[in-house]
């Protein structure tokens, strides 16, 4: 017979990083009667491949998996390569793009390659949910779909929102939330992991399984791991994530541009640091804090000696005031040009002055010289601006996208890049509407 930790030693570390656990008094009723019986719970995870890489945010629920698995309880892994080809509509205001089963197998391998930095596969489960809805007849179905009522789906927000912007919400989404419900009676779940924007399908799980005649299992939820920027959830579309498979030197960097007031959640959730530890840790410099959070998940998915090493690097670097070796050469100056003389296009015509007229470039159809006359004096000034930005490491070259020779600027280094350029554009449209006003009243005295 198995045996495992007292109940309470079980519980904290269970709720270390949890926000909620649904419904958590049957937790410790499982856990008892587990360490009585000598019977090790089932805790399912469920990931959809629908992309390839990793990022911290995913390894959340994933970390706690490896916590069950350290108490002596079994890891289910459930991927979903039939939930996949829906897409899981959790959160989006929009329906997901389908994959093909080819696009999901092999983003599933790559998935499993990356999943094993975190889990122990070697005594996991892993099913395919391909493996029971793809033998279940459209009778089967039928009787599924009889288990919930479309009022029910319309409470989940995403669906919600949708319905009351007009949007579309197809059948194939709605059939999602209770797939993935019935994964849990398949593999008789007694816990599942996932984030709290997930409560709806785990509370739905329950239902399938009382149905059923089974335990119900109990929803343990993760908050949602805000990405470097310290506002949104950590996603890829948004720039603001981390990857488990990105170089050390690039982690670093990110680690080292986090907001101090996330620097608690990062540590609690994403490092087994003792929170005794931690606590000393934030109260030292913030700087020291940064490197040391750094340095434990970069030694964790890579090696204690590239950790060192790209700390070491970012100091020499980018805190001494060194020159990154791998800034992207790109032209981004004529972009904030272009916008500069669209703005001095609009000033001078607001003054009362022809843009298309110009003293030093020479007029041509289409061009408007005078405008182009304003913003000449701004370049240098433009092109130091552009470079800040790499320095500064808020542009980065995973904002890059390289086609041939062409480097073009990603869907998401743009937010940042307009941010910041608006930032710079409104003290430069005052100066040149001074500018503007001085040649007004030259040209007016010379007259």
């Amino acid at each position: 017979m198995m045996t495992f930790p007292p109940v309470e030693d079980q519980l904290a570390l269970i709720r270390r990083g949890v926000e909620k656990i649904v419904p958590e008094d049957e937790l410790r009723r499982k856990l008892e009667w587990s360490r009585d019986t000598g019977t090790p719970l089932r805790i399912k995870y469920g990931i959809d491949p629908t992309g390839i890489d990793l990022h911290l945010g995913h390894t959340v629920p994933m970390r706690k998996m490896r916590q069950f698995q350290q108490l002596g309880h079994q890891a289910v892994i459930i991927i979903g390569n039939y939930t996949a080809m829906v897409g899981d509509p959790s959160g989006r205001d929009e329906t997901r793009a389908r994959l093909t089963a080819e696009q999901v197998e092999a983003n599933a391998q790559d998935y499993l390659r990356q999943v094993a930095k975190v889990i122990d596969l070697n005594i996991a489960e892993v099913h395919r949910n391909g493996d029971w809805f793809g033998r279940m007849s459209f009778a089967r179905l039928l009787e599924l779909c009889s288990k919930v009522t479309v009022a029910q789906l319309l409470t989940r927000d995403d669906f919600s929102r949708r319905f009351r912007q007009e949007q579309p919400i197809y059948l194939h989404e709605c059939l999602y939330p209770l797939m993935q419900g019935w994964d849990s009676v398949e593999i008789r779940a007694d816990i599942e992991l996932g984030g709290t924007e997930q409560l709806y399908t785990f509370m739905l799980s329950r239902d399938l399984q009382k149905d059923q005649g089974l335990p119900l299992q109990i929803g343990v939820m993760s908050p949602i791991l805000v990405g470097t920027d310290g506002v949104r959830r950590m996603g890829k579309s948004l720039g603001n994530y981390i990857g488990i498979a990105e170089s050390p030197y690039e982690m670093a960097k990110k680690f080292m541009q986090l907001p101090d007031d996330v620097m608690r959640s990062y540590f609690e959730l994403l490092t087994d640091l003792p929170l005794e530890e931690i606590e000393q840790i934030l109260s030292g410099h913030p700087k020291t804090a940064k490197q040391s959070l750094a340095r434990t998940i970069i030694s964790e998915y890579h090696s204690g000696p590239a950790a060192s090493e790209a700390i070491e690097r970012w100091e020499k670097e980018i805190s001494g005031g060194g020159l990154p070796e791998d800034i992207p050469v790109v032209g981004l100056e004529r972009s904030m040009l272009q916008a500069s003389a669209m703005r001095a296009v609009d000033l001078l015509h607001a003054l009362g002055l022809d843009p298309l007229l110009g003293f030093y470039h020479e007029p041509a159809w289409g061009r408007e010289s005078l405008a182009s006359d304003l913003i000449e004096p701004w370049r240098p000034y433009v092109d130091e601006w552009v470079w800040d930005l790499f320095r500064r490491q808020a542009l980065r070259a995973h904002h890059f996208s390289y086609q041939g020779k062409a480097c073009h600027l990603g869907k998401a280094g743009r937010p940042i890049f307009f941010a910041r350029l608006e930032l710079l554009l409104r003290p430069m449209t005052r100066a040149m509407r001074l500018q503007v006003r001085r040649l007004i009243r030259e040209m007016e005295a010379f007259e």
